[in-house]
């Protein structure tokens, strides 16, 4: 099978979901919006919004946020056909999504600052109502 085609069908494949964690390494990232470390370091480089936090020994450390942003470019460039530039403009214009079909259906939950009281909320009440089922069952 050539390249292209390999690529092509992996854009259709769906993103996994993103894990509830502060930080992830270049590696995790890739893993979870379907592009190679090198060209994510090549997109932070173009696009000034993607800015990971760099620790020890230069060592990138990627949030949700920058997550969310990455699947956000990636859809821009290799779903909807932006060039780079076209993709920079279109950064700059947008409103940042609360939730996007392209980033998944937890990406409201699992990224924007405004929504994280919310999903841990959410999630608390999921926790309780588990423990009111289990102790039913009981």
């Amino acid at each position: 099978m050539a390249p292209t085609a390999d690529r092509a069908e992996r854009l259709h494949e769906p993103l996994p979901e993103i894990p509830q964690k502060r930080y992830f390494a270049i590696g995790e990232v890739s893993e979870l919006c379907a592009v190679k470390p090198h060209v994510l370091r090549y997109w932070e480089q173009e696009f000034p919004q993607l800015k990971p936090v760099k620790r020890r020994g230069n060592r990138r450390y990627y949030q949700i946020d920058d997550v969310l942003m990455v699947r956000r470019i990636r859809s821009l460039l290799y779903e909807q056909g932006f060039t780079i530039g076209g993709a920079r403009q279109r950064l700059r214009e947008m409103p940042k999504p609360v939730n996007d079909e392209t980033l998944g259906p937890d990406a409201a939950m699992s990224g924007s600052k405004s929504t994280a009281p919310r999903g841990r909320e959410i999630r608390q009440i999921r926790s309780e109502l588990e423990n009111i089922l289990k102790l039913l069952d009981d």
